[in-house]
């Protein structure tokens, strides 16, 4: 009796599926079909390039603090996202050619970029390839180096783990914020044990970065839709070559030295090799401390008012 039940809560873990991103508009571009969303009516538009795991749903929720600074917010799912299949982008320069082709199939002339985290590499090819699209660059913990351990994931890891292990983890967060914090933090800072669970009472204890975490977690599922994108990812990573010297467009490097995640050296690279690169470095904020620090405001301040002072009159 213990095997049956057992093995029928495992297939309704399989069959179960505790969400579905929104649907988004469809461009079909000269480079292949993707999915996007532009949010807002009015002001410069900026293009936000979501992270692993992420899609359009994604890249407009990390980008909501420029909405709400007066800019249109454009977030497309990468090839491999959610609504935007492999084919039309595999390679890094794949990729930036299709979001130069949407920005043509949406008569859109410039914008300015915003990347996170592994959008970076795409954000950075994109602005090296075609720099008369693009007005100003922020780079929030985004990956500038190669990583030779990041490895796509194993049929039977995609099975298990993406299918029942992460629906556990999205239950058990249901059930108790505290633990998926927790586990998140693990993955995502250097902090010590307890600077960790000052920023966990930080983002349990306050309403508004609660509900966004939560947010943020709600935008890597369902998990299947978002692996074929993350396991690219992880393949362009493992010998990457960013054109970092031939980015000619105003760039501002975000990172926080606590980042556990991408390394903090990541943010370094970037600055150091792109000329006339900006920097904001965050002492004691780790992956998502732009978006969940009790700093964030301030953090946030700086990107905005960067995009502000290169806006095109």
């Amino acid at each position: 009796m213990i095997a049956a039940i057992v093995v029928l809560a495992s297939t309704g873990l399989i069959l179960w599926e505790p969400g579905s991103p929104p649907a988004f508009a469809r461009a079909e571009t000269a480079r292949g079909p993707m999915t996007y969303d532009l949010d807002g009516t009015d002001g410069p538009v900026v293009l936000s390039v979501h992270a692993g795991l992420g899609g359009a749903d994604q890249g407009r929720l990390f980008a909501r603090f420029l909405r709400d600074g007066g800019f249109r917010v454009l977030s497309p799912s990468r090839p491999g996202y959610p609504g935007t299949p492999l084919s039309s982008g595999r390679t890094l320069e794949e990729q930036a050619d299709l979001l130069a082709a949407l920005l043509d199939s949406l008569h859109i002339e410039q914008v300015g970029l915003f990347a996170a985290s592994a959008g970076a590499p795409v954000a950075y090819t994109f602005a090296a390839r075609h720099p008369d699209r693009v007005w100003a660059l922020i780079s929030v913990a985004g990956v500038s180096l190669p990583n030779p351990d990041w490895t796509p994931s194993t049929p039977v890891r995609r099975f298990f783990v993406d299918k029942v292990v992460q629906k556990i983890a999205y239950l058990t967060g249901s059930i108790s914020v505290d633990t998926i914090v927790s586990a998140t933090l693990d993955e995502t800072s250097l902090f010590t044990a307890a600077e960790k669970t000052e920023r966990k009472n930080h983002i349990i204890g306050d309403p508004d970065v609660r509900d966004l975490f939560t947010a943020m977690v709600e935008t890597t599922f369902p998990y299947e839709e978002r692996m074929p994108g993350t396991d690219n990812d992880a393949r362009q990573a493992r010998n990457l070559a960013l054109p970092l010297r031939g980015i000619s467009t105003p760039t501002l490097v975000v990172h926080g030295l606590a980042d556990g995640d991408v390394p903090f050296r990541d943010g370094e690279n970037a600055a150091a090799l792109i000329s006339g690169a900006q920097h904001h470095w965050m002492p004691g904020e780790d992956h998502l401390g732009f978006w969940l620090s009790p700093r964030a405001a301030d953090h946030q301040r700086v990107a905005r008012d960067f995009l502000l002072t290169h806006t095109p009159r």
